[in-house]
């Protein structure tokens, strides 16, 4: 063997017998600790989101060893770019409401404005079709709801269970695409009921409700596409934990400084 990769007997039994290097050791305990943030972000961060989740647990690693560090344990984020939906009917009757945000996906506090649209969940039983209400300040998911029907009641109902956790004031921006369950009286009375005001996408265009895609993105690519949902019931489980239990309360958010919707919510409440 040492002749064929041309390296001395005594070399070799040299670093046989040699001790393990500090950096050796230090290098494996980082791998354990890198392998823990991974396995608890469900295979979904990159070298990027564990970097930040080290510092914030006070270990000192850079970026470019945590990124060497995973490739050389086969950590690999399961993110793959893939994404297009569309759930819109904008060929109604009802009336459309102005687009109030004008791209503009900030706000200084909680509840001054919501954003909402719908997508579609692949079963073997069929569609199940997921509504999202996301509240611009945290990007927290403030409310939801599903059913295998594409009816007004489904985002009615992501609507009302968003306005039972957050009991807003009236003058809250909801903003939505303009398609006919946003329009439809059932919702609109909702909003009129509680002071709400109704904004609206342009017709045919994504980047006027980009907060809304980008979850949908990150929901798709990160959670659904790596699971096989049998029937509706199993679905509605599955994204009930990504939602409450993952995304709002520990998916590290770049937007957010890399902070969870729910702990950049209590740091504001706090620094207040």
């Amino acid at each position: 063997m040492c002749k064929t990769l041309r390296v001395s007997r005594s070399g070799f039994y040299a670093w046989l017998c040699r001790c393990e290097s500090e950096r050796a050791r230090e290098n494996r305990r980082l791998i354990k600790v890198i392998r823990v943030i991974y396995d608890e972000s469900r295979g979904i961060y990159g070298s990027p989101r564990v970097h930040r989740a080290m510092q914030q647990q006070s270990e000192p690693c850079g970026l470019n060893r945590v990124a060497r560090l995973m490739r050389k344990a086969d950590l690999r984020s399961k993110i793959r770019r893939r994404f297009r939906v569309k759930t819109t009917d904008s060929n109604h009757c009802h009336p459309i409401a102005p687009d109030l945000l004008d791209r503009d996906f900030t706000a200084d506090g909680p509840n001054q404005a919501w954003v909402s649209d719908i997508t579609f969940i692949k079963t073997e039983e069929g569609w199940l079709y997921l509504a999202v209400t996301m509240d611009l300040f945290s990007r927290k998911i403030v409310g939801w709801s599903m059913a295998p029907t594409l009816h007004a009641k489904v985002v009615v109902d992501a609507l009302k269970m968003a306005i039972t956790h957050r009991r807003p004031e009236p003058g809250l921006i909801h903003h939505s695409d303009r398609g006919s369950q946003y329009a439809s009286e059932a919702f609109t009375t909702v909003l009129a009921d509680h002071g709400l005001r109704a904004s609206m996408s342009r017709k045919g265009n994504c980047y006027d409700n980009a907060a809304m895609e980008s979850f949908f993105h990150t929901l798709k690519t990160e959670h659904v596409r790596h699971v096989r949902y049998r029937c509706h019931a199993a679905a509605r489980a599955s994204l009930f934990d990504y939602i409450e239990s993952f995304y709002n309360r520990k998916r590290l958010h770049s937007t957010l400084g890399y902070r969870s919707p729910d702990e950049f919510e209590r740091a504001c409440t706090e620094a207040a």
